[in-house]
């Protein structure tokens, strides 16, 4: 049980919300309650908020979106900090240098960009998700990166201690950073984008995001979280990395339904989850795929997602 008198120690611009689902704060609208959820809206009251619980013993974790989770239907234990701005994003432009609040959504951050002609972030465009959750998988599309244009962020660690750390510390690579191991959050983080053509930038952005309504679900309509396994990595330095999806579609995956969960029509590595699935549904389809993918071409795939709870 948790202590009223904690909660009355939360800065005052926190919101407690006691034993929510936690379906309602992820896109696969999918996982059981948990103690009580806190939406910070700024890096201070997450900071501050954060340094609390590890004061009192109470563990916790932190979410954005909640656009690559998978939580239990079991719920979970620990009380949720989430840091997820869906309105008024913290976004500073000075230049081609652009200083962005970690619960910022990626998508708006690049909207913003290429609307006050700043510079190209036109790959985010689309991507679910915030700027810090970006940062820590190292999201990206078309052959290009966030890391790619970070040049440091502020970070809080596990106790609440908050830091500053440079672009070269946080060993970026394919869809994956240092923050992914050491579970460091990103607070605010520093950008220097390239300078590109306005009406180029315009044009691109609706170019991505054409193809993206055509080819993926809305996560609002058909809640899911986008690619599920990453993309294999090439056996030689000469090859390039091999969708996931294809492996997928060639092991017969594509037809594969657990319960409510099925796969996307016109993507084999999205799972769309039906109104009557659970997230053991969804865990038990992946569970699927990666043995019919073992079975066929003798390697696992690795999740994309990430999995939360007991399964």
């Amino acid at each position: 049980m948790l202590d009223d008198r904690l909660f009355e120690e939360l800065p005052a611009a926190a919101e407690v919300i006691r034993s929510p689902e936690m379906r309602s704060y992820t896109t696969f609208q999918l996982g059981g309650p948990c103690p009580a959820l806190i939406h910070c809206p700024d890096a201070e009251t997450l900071a501050a908020s954060a340094a609390l619980l590890v004061q009192h013993s109470v563990p916790y974790m932190v979410i954005g979106q909640g656009s690559n989770l998978l939580v239990s239907d079991r719920g979970l234990e620990c009380v949720i900090l989430r840091y997820c701005a869906e309105e008024h994003p913290v976004v500073e432009f000075d230049g081609p240098r652009v200083r962005v609040s970690g619960n910022t959504l990626l998508d708006e951050l690049a909207r913003l960009a290429i609307e006050q002609g700043i510079g190209d972030l036109s790959f985010c465009s689309g991507i679910p998700g915030t700027v810090g959750g970006a940062i820590a998988g190292n999201a990206g599309a078309f052959g290009q990166q966030i890391g790619d244009v970070v040049t440091s962020v502020r970070l809080m660690d596990a106790k609440g201690v908050v830091t500053r750390v440079q672009a070269d510390e946080l060993a970026f690579a394919y869809r994956s950073s240092a923050l992914k191991t050491n579970g460091a959050i990103v607070l605010e983080a520093d950008l220097v984008l390239k300078r590109c053509d306005v009406s180029m930038m315009r044009q691109e952005r609706e170019r991505i995001l054409e193809l993206r309504r055509t080819k993926h679900p809305d996560w609002k309509i058909n809640p899911c979280a986008g690619s599920v396994f990453r993309n294999v990595e090439p056996t030689s330095a000469a090859e390039r990395r091999q969708a996931a999806g294809w492996f997928l579609e060639e092991a017969g995956a594509k037809d594969f339904k657990v319960g409510g969960a099925r796969l996307f029509e016109k993507h084999a590595n999205i799972i769309i989850a039906e109104p009557d699935a659970r997230a053991t549904d969804v865990y038990l389809l992946t569970e699927k795929m990666v043995n019919a993918v073992e079975e066929k071409f003798g390697f696992k795939l690795e999740r994309e997602i990430k999995l939360l709870g007991d399964f």
